[in-house]
């Protein structure tokens, strides 16, 4: 399986590059895993709902950029479906079992992610209710999909 995510924003913190590297590196034994990072766009204190808007937009060109037709999306949305993480690893198997290869996963700006993206895909996946910065939100998510990988595998995983 090919596993991708498009986040917009780069990584800076030096601890959240090191934890994403790390789960990005037990991951490989499972799948080929992609990083791609995609430019935000600077938003002004006090934007209107119409800058909101136009800063999501492009921001939406810039990932829809990076998905092929044939990939399976799965967007990050506090609105999204919340699965426990065996569930989760249960939904993982239906996707790859619908022959789909190539996962990809979108992680929004600080205005989340426009409608374009979210009608796009296929799943909106919430983590919960509460907002993430978006470099945590990558470590969170290569964990649980590592996990689901385990848990798939009948491998031990920490309960």
């Amino acid at each position: 399986m090919n596993i991708t995510v498009v986040a917009v924003g780069k990584m800076k913190e030096k601890y959240w590059v090191q934890a994403a590297a790390e789960y990005e590196k037990r991951l490989g034994a499972y799948a080929k895993v992609k990083m791609v990072e995609v430019p935000d766009e600077p938003t002004p204190d006090n934007a209107s709902p119409a800058q909101e808007e136009a800063i999501k937009a492009k921001e939406a060109a810039r990932i829809l950029a990076q998905i092929k037709e044939r990939d399976y999306v799965v967007a990050l949305a506090i609105e999204g479906q919340v699965f426990s993480s065996e569930a989760w690893a249960e939904q993982m198997e239906r996707i790859t079992g619908q022959g789909f290869s190539s996962l990809v996963f979108v992680i929004g700006g600080s205005l989340g992610l426009h409608s374009s993206v979210l009608q796009r895909s296929h799943l909106k996946l919430s983590f919960s209710k509460f907002t993430f910065p978006h470099q945590m939100m990558r470590v969170i998510l290569l964990e649980q999909v590592y996990r689901a990988m385990r848990i798939i595998r009948g491998e031990p995983y920490h309960k």
